[in-house]
């Protein structure tokens, strides 16, 4: 029950009650209650979030925080990648003699057109189209550098094969050798006495040593020949040949392929000789060139040089 409320009447010298205007206070009640009501609508959301607004906040922490590690990941390989692409430049290509690709090969296709207009009115609009275009280079990059791996495995194949064909050890084993007799250059032929062009080195080793294909390859004559007796040609490809002459019996026959370290015949004493020995030469592209070059499979720097002052030293060949 509410009370009554009194005023004092100056006139009448006493306390008078009062009369309670209702609907005037109703109204102001209500007045004061919707101003209350939009003071707390425009003021309260300044200062306090409601709990949707602070899970939202909380969600949009984390997504940035997770966006920043994912941009710091990408740095990451990024650099990787940069790393590789180096090591592709200035290392791959290099061992494997093949060009390397132009840069504006690889960054090929970035740049250009607009193609992030939806995510521009997205709140975080800059760090998200950011890590759109890292994707999207980081993307091309790794496909050219995909490609490069393919055309290098490849090129690998390629030298693995040239590796295994070109001409790498001597055609007799040092065990069965007796001596080098004669080297690459002008020698005097014990036969004819005259000083003509030597086009390979003369081993001399007993009759029936064996004689070992020197590199992968096809056997494109095997039989007796003027001058070089039963004697054996071998094509191995990338441009090298091998001879191997004065041999007393043949292990293979013309057509064959052959692989690095097969035994093809055995020393002899055929042809235009002086005594048992191997008559050895290697071609490439058409013209003799010193096998001893291409003995490094089987000596070390202080044999290589020893062979060499050898076949100086012989100035007179067997065949």
């Amino acid at each position: 029950m509410s009370k009554q409320k009194y005023i004092f009447d100056p006139v009448r010298l006493e306390y008078v009650p009062v009369k309670r205007n209702r609907l005037k206070e109703i109204i102001v009640f209500t007045l004061a209650a919707i101003l209350f009501m939009i003071l707390g609508f425009i003021i309260f959301p300044q200062y306090f979030d409601t709990p949707d607004e602070k899970a939202l906040k909380r969600e949009k922490e984390e997504l940035l925080m997770h966006i920043n590690y994912l941009d710091s990941k990408y740095n990451q390989i990024e650099e990787v990648l940069a790393n590789i692409r180096q090591r592709d430049k200035n290392l791959y290509r290099l061992l494997f003699e093949a060009e390397p690709i132009p840069d504006e090969v690889r960054q090929a296709g970035f740049g250009g057109g607009d193609f992030y207009e939806d995510v521009k009115n997205l709140n975080e609009s800059e760090i998200v189209e950011k890590l759109y275009r890292k994707s999207d280079i980081i993307s091309k990059q790794l496909v050219v550098q995909s490609k490069s791996f393919d055309e290098l495995i490849a090129l690998a194949k390629e030298k693995e094969k040239f590796l295994a064909h070109v001409p790498a050890i001597q055609p007799i084993k040092n065990k069965d050798l007796k001596r080098l007799a004669s080297g690459f250059g002008q020698r005097f032929h014990p036969i004819l006495k005259i000083w003509r062009p030597h086009n390979g080195i003369d081993f001399t080793a007993k009759v029936g040593t064996p004689v070992y294909a020197t590199g992968d390859g096809k056997v494109v004559f095997a039989g007796r020949g003027s001058g070089f007796g039963i004697h054996i040609k071998i094509d191995h490809g990338f441009g090298y040949k091998t001879v191997y002459a004065h041999l007393s019996k043949l292990a293979v026959k013309q057509g064959d392929k052959i692989k690095r370290g097969q035994i093809i015949g055995y020393t002899g004493n055929t042809g235009l000789s002086a005594g048992p020995h191997l008559h050895y030469e290697v071609h490439y592209k058409g013209k003799p060139v010193n096998p001893i070059y291409y003995f490094y499979r089987d000596l070390n720097a202080d044999d290589y040089v020893k062979l060499m002052e050898i076949a100086e030293q012989a100035k007179q060949s067997l065949d």
